[in-house]
């Protein structure tokens, strides 16, 4: 038997590849298949079952192209209605796979159709469950983004109480979780950065699963939710009812456009220029009106919260050699409607003689030399409120990245902003944001709060109201 975890840290998320006796089984696939399809090769093994957790919100899964190209069944556990053929297992159902077998435990509350799939070893005891979004490794599965009709949060929630109490905890303490998601994931608020565990730990250790008392549990897990990303319901439509293969996405996303034709591209089809070099050289020069993300941090998660349509055209500016990575870290979250890339990158641009922008950024120090002259300058911080409760430049303004598209009417365009966040990634998406919008006077702080704390300026804690 053989169980691998295909981690990727950018949408911190597991995806779970099982063998047995030349039959595999894939966990909660992303969209890409050849992770997937190399693998069984070089084994000389099948693909025999694609087992889901649930419908995903913050990713696409891979599900429906990998059974087209392998042959393997889809299997979701009871409540699951799609738009696609699936084998819809019942609780308790089991599956060979090989020597072992796969019992599907249905564990609703994170979503009504979450399921659990428990892996049975070769000697007949339990050896593993894989949870999805229902058991985390220091948390659970958020209750709040499936609401529908008459059912709400509390009820989710409850569900979830019951799902955990009567199928899972019930277990033997060395049974392995392997859950969906770990730490930076939005689909729980207190993950671990650790991506597996026993469930022995997670009973002593997971503060939800230490509630004593229904009630206790449904106050615990509902308290100190934040907004759930745009993307998240348009994501779980595709994985309900489908999407365009992957290979046709890819082949329409990696189109080299020269300077000219890319910019007669972006005017005809209105598309968004994604910049995903690092902030650095964005700030160094950039196409007026692009927006960075970079590659270097949670890409797809960022691009999902400020990008508010999936089928928004992008055009896109890349270093040389990563245009195809581009490509398909969109289409993991939906965003499938790349135009092409900047061929020769940014370079390419500036030989061709086009108008350019740049973005002020000053270092730490001397955004404190500013400081000094004039403490009432304005300063935003665009870290998440509860970045910012713990600590902040005195006298800063908190508007987080996520809400910064409805808070633009509270930043001056007069005079100069300055905007940080903890390390500098987020503060230059925002600035690439601002400069988009008009907002000709922002300067990046370079390091963010974490350089900012070595100078002489103040930091607090008693924060004033945020957004």
């Amino acid at each position: 038997m053989i169980i691998e975890q295909l981690y990727t840290g950018c949408l911190a998320q597991g995806a779970y590849y099982i063998e047995s006796n030349g039959e595999a089984a894939i966990i909660d696939p992303l969209r890409e298949t050849s992770p997937y399809t190399k693998k069984t090769e070089k084994a000389g093994a099948k693909i025999k079952y694609v087992f889901e957790t649930h419908f995903h919100a913050d990713f696409v899964s891979g599900h429906v192209d990998l059974a087209k190209k392998t042959g393997a069944t889809i299997v979701y556990g009871p409540n699951a209605n799609t738009s696609y053929e699936v084998y819809h297992a019942k609780d308790g159902e089991t599956f060979a796979l090989g020597k072992v077998t796969i019992k599907v435990l249905h564990t609703p509350g994170h979503t009504p159709e979450s399921t659990t799939y428990l892996l049975i070893d070769e000697m007949g005891k339990d050896h593993a469950i894989f949870t999805g979004d229902t058991l985390f490794i220091g948390d659970v599965g958020r209750p709040d983004l499936a609401i529908k009709g008459d059912l709400t949060e509390r009820d989710l929630a409850g569900m979830l109480y019951d799902s955990l109490h009567t199928k899972i905890m019930p277990l033997a303490d060395d049974v392995i979780v392997y859950p969906a998601h770990g730490a930076g994931s939005a689909c729980g608020k207190n993950m671990s950065k650790e991506t597996t565990d026993t469930l022995g730990n997670q009973k002593r250790f997971n503060y939800a699963l230490q509630a004593k008392s229904r009630t206790e549990f449904v106050e615990k897990v509902l308290d100190g939710l934040t907004t759930a990303p745009a993307y998240f319901a348009e994501n779980a439509r595709l994985n309900k009812e489908g999407y365009e293969p992957i290979d046709r996405v890819m082949q329409r996303g990696n189109h080299a456009l020269s300077p000219d034709p890319f910019e007669l591209a972006v005017n005809e089809t209105n598309a968004l220029i994604l910049d995903v070099r690092d902030a650095v050289d964005f700030a160094n020069g950039f196409i007026p009106n692009s927006i960075n993300i970079g590659l270097n941090g949670q890409f797809a998660p960022w691009v999902g919260a400020l990008i508010p349509e999936l089928t928004q055209p992008i055009a896109l500016v890349t270093p040389e050699g990563q245009e195809s990575e581009t490509v398909l870290r969109l289409a993991r979250v939906g965003y499938d409607k790349c135009i092409g890339f900047l061929d020769g990158g940014f370079s390419a641009w500036q030989q061709a003689g086009k108008e350019t922008d740049t973005i002020e950024s000053i270092s730490a120090d001397e955004f404190a030399e500013r400081w000094q002259q004039n403490s009432t300058m304005p300063v935003v911080d665009v870290r998440k409120t509860t970045e910012f409760a713990v600590e902040h430049v005195d006298g800063a303004d908190n508007i987080s990245l996520d809400n910064l598209n409805d808070h633009m009417a509270d930043i001056n365009r007069n005079e100069p902003v300055y905007v940080h966040c903890a390390g500098g990634y987020r503060s230059m998406v925002a600035n690439s944001i601002l400069k988009a919008r008009g907002f000709d006077n922002v300067v990046n702080v370079e390091g963010g709060l974490t350089a900012i704390k070595r100078t002489n300026v103040p930091v607090v804690a008693d924060a004033p109201a945020s957004h």
